[in-house]
Order: C-alpha cells, then structure tokens, then sequence
C-alpha cells in the first residue's frame, strides 16, 4: 500500500502498521506462524470503510484484499466494479486482524489474531474521522464496532440493521455475514437479506462514490 498523499501524521500510522510484529515478537499465545504482512487500505478521502476479518491465504500471498471468491461476492454486494473497490480514495479496507492468521486444523482461517484490533485500531479509526459508512463483515467487526449493541446472534444483528444507522449525520453501521461460500446456507434462509439490506447498501455506496 501505498502512503503517498496520506499527510503526516496518518502516513506515520500506517507506516508503524505496516511494520508491526507484535504477533510474532509479543503474541497473546502462540505467535503468529509465518512472517506478518498486514494487508489494508486508507486514505483521506474515502468516505465508505469495509471492516472485515483478516486475510486469507491469497491475500497474504498477493497483499491486495479480497482477492478470492469472497472478494467477488462482497464487490456484488456492493454494485461496484473491480477498479471501484480498488480505488482507495474512495473505499477503505481495515480489517479487524491486518495479517492472514493461519489455518485450523480443518485448513479453516483462524480467528484475527487478539493482539492486533487493541493495538491499531482506536488509533486508526480516529486519524479516519471522514467515513459516512462502516460495513461490518462478520461477527469480529461488529462485536468490536458495535459493542453491547450487538444482539444475540449475526443472524439478528444483521436483522436489525436499520438501528445502526445514523441518518441525522455521523458515522452509520452496516453489518453483513462474511460474503464465504461457507455462508451459502445462511443466505438461502434469509432472503431478506438480499431483499431488504442489499439495494439499501448499494443505493448507499452509489452516494459515498460520487465527490464529497
């Protein structure tokens, strides 16, 4: 990523972030098993954020977010096209772990490593005062960015997703499911999703595209 145009003292951020090893050097367990490469996206200027998990295992090889399966489906939910969600100075990607964490024991993604949303993120989110909308994807970002707003479930938080926006100004919140194929059946039993949140969502990111 690159820091070009970012202004100090947000480019010394995400500087600092970039170089980060506390995974590896002060993990909270086991450390990380690989080298850490954190992997996200910000600017000044980007209006609309996508707070994910982590990165996967394409993404830590390529070092671009979302580029898998995955990466297609959110693009979809979103009605942007490849160069719109690349264009950093209109979307933003942080997510709540910025390194691929490892595998399980099934070859599934761990959960983002514990250290890394404490350290970064309050920071982060501060030196990025200009986002209309945050969507959370997954259960990670809205536990952290929602708080004990969170309902009982994702299923449910998602459900409720008209009580985190802020219509009168501010910062408004939309949480989603992980766009993973592992999430197929989910979306079959809920097509109130694709009904009601998505055109909400895509009306939404059309706004946040054109010039503030």
């Amino acid at each position: 990523m690159d820091e070009t145009g970012l202004g100090e003292p947000l480019a010394a951020l995400a500087r600092r972030i970039r170089a980060c090893r506390i995974c590896r050097d002060a993990p909270r367990g086991a450390p990380l098993p690989h080298e850490p490469r954190p992997v996200f996206r910000i600017s000044r200027t980007a209006r609309l954020c996508i707070c994910s998990q982590a990165p996967g295992t394409r993404v830590h090889a390529s070092g671009t977010p979302f580029t898998d399966a995955s990466g297609d489906r959110l693009r979809d939910w979103l009605g942007v096209t490849s160069d719109e969600f690349y264009d950093v100075s209109r979307i933003a990607i942080v997510p709540m772990g910025f390194c691929f964490p490892g595998l399980d024991a099934k070859g599934g993604d761990l959960p983002p490593r514990r250290e890394c949303a404490p350290a970064w993120r309050a920071g982060l989110f501060e030196a990025l005062p200009q986002f209309e909308l945050v969507v959370l994807v997954g259960s990670y970002a809205q536990s952290w960015h929602l708080g004990g707003r969170v309902k009982g479930s994702l299923t449910e938080t998602v459900a409720h997703w008209r009580d985190y926006l802020s219509p009168g100004g501010g910062t408004s919140y939309l949480p989603t499911p992980h766009p993973s194929w592992r999430n197929n059946g989910w979306l079959r039993r809920q097509p109130w999703f694709a009904a009601e949140v998505l055109p909400y969502l895509r009306a939404e990111v059309r706004r946040l595209l054109l010039p503030a």
